[in-house]
């Protein structure tokens, strides 16, 4: 599975997203959980991003700010719930253009030979929330953020 897989069942809010990368499972862990590489991955080509806060533990906050070529800017804020690792990280998920509607995010890495499956899936408060994600352009990001996130990969394993 090269390719990053995005299902909104009808009626169901929520939004399952997979992919698996060519990386070990310690890896794509580190890439989600240090700043520092964050800001090199996540989020489409199109856009910079500034991470404000990223602290990676149980209660824990995140907020970052995207930024377009016009100057808009667009932030996203959430809390890390319990311990995060590689077998479950658990976030909550704000856009701040939208306050109120927040997402909570589990996150899962898998080993499979040396590559790693990770699995998101974003539970909503409601379809209309999900729906107005998927509308949002969402897709665009998570596949945009994906292939970066390969990319990088690649250079962290070549060193």
């Amino acid at each position: 599975m090269v390719n990053t897989q995005i299902i909104a069942e009808p009626g169901v809010p929520q939004i399952v997203m997979t992919r698996e990368f060519d990386a070990p499972r310690d890896l794509v862990f580190r890439a989600y959980t240090d700043p520092e590489l964050v800001v090199q991955w996540m989020g489409p080509r199109d856009l910079t991003m500034i991470i404000d806060e990223y602290d990676v533990r149980d209660g824990g906050k995140w907020r970052y700010v995207s930024k377009d070529a016009q100057g808009n800017e667009y932030g996203f804020h959430g809390v890390f719930h319990g311990d995060p690792s590689p077998d479950g990280t658990v976030q909550t998920f704000e856009f701040e253009g939208m306050p109120g509607h927040v997402a909570m995010d589990t996150l899962v890495l898998e080993e499979r030979d040396g590559r790693t499956l990770v699995r998101t899936i974003s539970s909503f408060q409601s379809v209309e929330d999900r729906d107005g994600m998927v509308a949002s352009g969402m897709e665009r990001g998570v596949r945009e953020s994906d292939e970066r996130m390969e990319e990088l990969l690649a250079k962290l394993q070549a060193g």
